[in-house]
């Protein structure tokens, strides 16, 4: 195991910390407690973004198209779902949605299927060359990611979660977009 792979021994105290205590200095009274969480939620996400697109790389597709197709994967069969109701799943807009579809389709990933009962509705739905590549991608992925956050014990990361989960639904109703799938 490398030092890239080892965690810290020492975790109490971090750069954060540090920047946290610049403010309580620089702006006595200033409310600085969020720091301590939001802050070190960038620099994770930052990490993990970085690493995400390495590991995409890697296994070779991009990250949008893997979410596409793994949010198409995870509906169950048919594996379709409305272009509005995957946007929403993906966390993108309409227009990224159709952006990012419309490129699959070129790679054979997805088609887009006409509702039989609203033809203005339209479906989008993993192909069997889709379906091929998600299945082949996921659990490499997974047991990557599973890597990332082995310096937590199971009971931590449940309590990670719970208390993730709870900053994040809360976050949601505030940005108005009720709970997420």
């Amino acid at each position: 195991m490398d030092d890239r792979t080892r965690a810290p021994e020492n975790a109490s105290s971090d750069e954060v910390d540090e920047i946290q205590r610049a403010w309580q200095r620089e702006q006595p009274g200033a409310p600085v407690a969020s720091i301590g969480v939001i802050t070190r939620i960038w620099h994770i996400a930052k990490l993990l973004e970085d690493d995400r697109r390495a590991t995409m790389l890697r296994l070779g597709v991009d990250a949008t198209t893997r979410t596409l197709l793994s949010t198409l994967r995870r509906a169950g069969p048919p594996y379709r779902l409305t272009a509005g109701e995957l946007a929403k799943r993906c966390r993108v807009s309409p227009g990224a949605i159709s952006q990012q579809t419309a490129r699959a389709e070129r790679e054979g990933h997805v088609r887009r299927v006409k509702s039989t009962e609203d033809r203005r509705t339209v479906h989008v739905e993993l192909t069997a060359a889709g379906h091929e590549l998600i299945e082949r991608t996921v659990t490499d992925l997974l047991d990557h990611e599973e890597t990332l956050v082995s310096a937590l014990t199971p009971a931590q990361r449940d309590q990670l979660a719970g208390l993730l989960r709870l900053l994040l639904a809360d976050l949601d109703h505030r940005a108005g977009l009720g709970s997420a799938p």
